[in-house]
């Protein structure tokens, strides 16, 4: 995956440019702040990748493009880029998938209510969380 291989480095200075540490950056992608710390990993023995919708959570909670987490540059083809899944031969057809994840996104993206409840639930203790999952009739 030559694309990802100064992953770790434009990850770090992403979310240091932001004063965002470890454990806000996983709180904000929905992972432990162990797996932000194996993402940012110097050794790549030791490095982990994120899964697709991580990277796009991301760039979405860091504002940043896709281009600017990946080595796009040191592609053979750089008009083929290849994630996991997802194939794309040229821009319009990116640009087109894009367009369409970020409808998709912005359908089930929470309102500022709603993040807010996420939030606090986030930050409650495992008993509450349970109590309240248990209001809901979870």
């Amino acid at each position: 995956m030559r694309y990802l291989e100064t992953f770790w480095q434009r990850l770090k200075d992403a979310r240091e440019e932001r004063q965002l540490s470890r454990r806000d950056l996983a709180e904000l992608v929905g992972v432990t702040p162990d797996i932000v710390t194996r993402w940012e990993q110097v050794d790549a023995r030791q490095r982990l990748y994120p899964a697709v919708d991580e990277l796009i959570d991301l760039c979405r909670h860091l504002s940043v493009p896709l281009e600017s987490l990946l080595d796009t540059s040191q592609l053979d083809d750089p008009g083929q880029l290849e994630l996991p899944g997802l194939a794309f031969s040229n821009s319009d057809e990116l640009a087109g998938a894009l367009e369409e994840l970020e409808r998709q996104v912005q359908r089930v993206q929470p309102n500022e209510e709603e993040a807010e409840l996420l939030r606090r639930f986030r930050k409650s203790t495992e008993e509450n969380r349970r109590m309240i999952l248990q209001l809901l009739g979870r």
